[in-house]
């Protein structure tokens, strides 16, 4: 596991660069994603090849965690940590980077910056070592010069017990950028590859492989954990929105609709003119559609197929920014609001802070599409934009206490902020797709 002390460390830079120059070497890997990031897991995507997958304690319990990380292929699975290594659900530990090295019994490298420290970072590094119980085996620095590696090498090695796995120097070309959700998408970082690449070769020169590979080594053997069996039915087509406004989706939820029975059918809101003929379903992920809010509203002829799809009472999973496109409007970052689908009432617009940000819980208040009157399924919200109409088919709670209602739902449709990942229950994946093909088609 790739950790990290905090946000921003530098973990998703380190991650690519172990990977390619892993890649370049011949081996074949496996990359996760700590916590229910979606951006990360796009760069890791494109080093591997391979889709990444999340491994979300919260969102998909022991369980799911494990089976998601046994089907794992090829020579060495690396998992990248989410924000500081013990950062967890509220004031606790749990479904943090460390709880989950321990589930999975995986040894961890923390990512640690330098700047403007001297033998204080032997200190910092001491406290993560001991602060609780954990499987910190290293560390590896990242924006120091190759001249000041041996120095901070010798600091923590000798104060700490801990080895230098390597670095990574200050270099302008391989910045991953930011903006508010996150790191900029993959598909959008302008000459991926050439930055990919030169992460490669950065990797290469100033990691230790061959002593993280060793490390590798020391893993734990993973329980046994059998899949729960869920029963797959006939075909049925499922039209999936992906392009650079909607992006946001776990590798782990596609693939078992699509072990369901399953046809995913990829289309472009912002690019196609109608839904993919024939299917019987529609998801829309989360994004960034207020970025697109003008070649979205511009295609009207989508924005009709969508409008008639929804009312006509094809099942539909829309999540945050696909719950955006279907209501009247979205205002963006500039501003300007844009006419949306206009199959759910409701006008959306971009605030400067996040809005209800975080792990909760839904529980339904009646049968729905995904679930059933009482049934719970874990979710997370993460968004700058609000709504004046988020529904009220769900009951949400924070694991603080706090509730609200959320979601509008009923027999053929969730549409909400929250977004859920099936393997907290995989049920109401099954439901859906029984759903679409009671439905039959347009």
């Amino acid at each position: 596991m790739i950790a990290g002390t905090g946000s921003s460390c530098g973990k998703t830079t380190i991650t690519c660069a172990l990977l390619r120059a892993l890649a370049t070497r011949g081996k074949r890997l496996s990359a996760f994603k700590c916590g229910p990031d979606y951006i990360d897991p796009m760069f890791h995507t494109e080093v591997t090849g391979v889709p990444c997958r999340n491994l979300d304690l919260f969102l998909m319990g022991e369980e799911g965690v494990l089976g998601a990380l046994s089907r794992s292929q090829g020579d060495l699975a690396v998992i990248e940590g989410v924000m500081g290594y013990y950062d967890g659900v509220g004031e606790s530990s749990f479904g943090s980077a460390c709880h989950l090295s321990q589930v999975t019994d995986t040894p961890a490298v923390l990512v640690l910056g330098c700047k403007g420290m001297g033998l204080s970072v032997a200190a910092v590094v001491s406290g993560y070592q001991n602060f609780q119980e954990n499987n910190i085996c290293g560390v590896i620095f990242n924006q120091i010069s190759p001249g000041m590696y041996p120095y901070y090498k010798k600091i923590v090695e000798e104060n700490t017990g801990l080895r230098a796995y390597g670095f990574l120097p200050p270099d302008p070309s391989v910045t991953l950028k930011s903006r508010h959700l996150g790191l900029v998408t993959a598909h959008e970082t302008q000459e991926l590859k050439s930055v990919l690449t030169c992460l490669g070769n950065l990797g290469a020169r100033y990691l230790d492989l061959d002593g993280l590979l060793e490390l590798a080594q020391s893993a734990g053997e993973l329980p046994a954990c059998p899949e729960r069996e869920l029963p797959s039915g006939p075909p049925v087509r499922v039209a999936v929105a992906r392009d650079r406004a909607f992006s946001f989706y776990y590798a782990d939820n596609l693939e078992l609709l699509e072990r369901l029975g399953a046809e995913l059918c990829f289309f472009s809101p912002m690019k196609d003119e109608e839904i993919p003929q024939g299917c019987q379903g529609l998801i829309l992920g989360g994004g960034y559609p207020e970025l697109y809010g003008a070649a979205l509203s511009d295609n009207h002829p989508m924005r009709s197929s969508v409008k008639r799809a929804v009312e006509a009472g094809m099942p539909t999973i829309a999540e945050c920014g696909g719950f955006l496109y279907l209501q009247e409007s979205l205002t963006g970052p500039d501003g300007r609001a844009y006419p949306m689908v206009g199959a759910l009432p409701g006008r959306a617009s971009m605030t400067k802070k996040l809005v209800r940000f975080g792990y909760l819980t839904l529980e339904a208040k009646e049968d729905s599409l995904l679930l059933a009157a009482g049934e719970r399924i874990p979710a997370h919200e993460f968004h700058y934009s609000d709504s004046d109409c988020c529904g009220d088919g769900y009951l949400a709670q924070k694991p603080s206490g706090k509730c609200w209602e959320c979601g509008v739902v009923n027999e053929n449709l969730y549409a909400g902020y929250p977004h859920i990942h099936f393997g907290g229950n995989p049920q109401a994946a099954h439901r859906f797709l029984n759903r679409c093909r009671r439905f039959g088609g347009m």
